[in-house]
């Protein structure tokens, strides 16, 4: 029988720590070094490095930080559109694959 592994769930964590670990990428320290010493994984910390370097335009693969919480709040209004225009109530439920289901008529 496979063993269980139990994780907690955290909170996210403080841009400032997410600023040291992206500062100590830079100083050549890998992500896997970084997760065996510090709490967040590897994956994590390579993305909030590939995030800031994207946020100083030294990436042009992805949106930068302030692109995403436009296109967050845009897409916000754009619900609420929708949802005034159609007589939703307030309680809409957004699913993880974007589709807009409407739990009180």
């Amino acid at each position: 029988m496979p063993s269980l592994r139990l994780t907690a769930i955290r909170g996210p964590y403080a841009p400032e720590f997410k600023a040291r670990m992206v500062e100590l990428v830079r100083a050549e320290r890998s992500p896997e070094q970084l997760a065996k010493e510090f709490e967040p994984s590897a994956n994590a910390i390579r993305n909030w490095a590939q995030q800031a370097n994207r946020d100083k335009g030294h990436r042009s693969d992805g949106l930068t930080t302030p692109e995403r919480e436009e296109l967050r709040q845009l897409r916000s209004e754009l619900l609420s559109a929708i949802g005034a225009c159609n007589g939703w109530s307030t309680r809409v439920v957004r699913q993880p694959d974007t589709r807009i289901w409407n739990t009180a008529r």
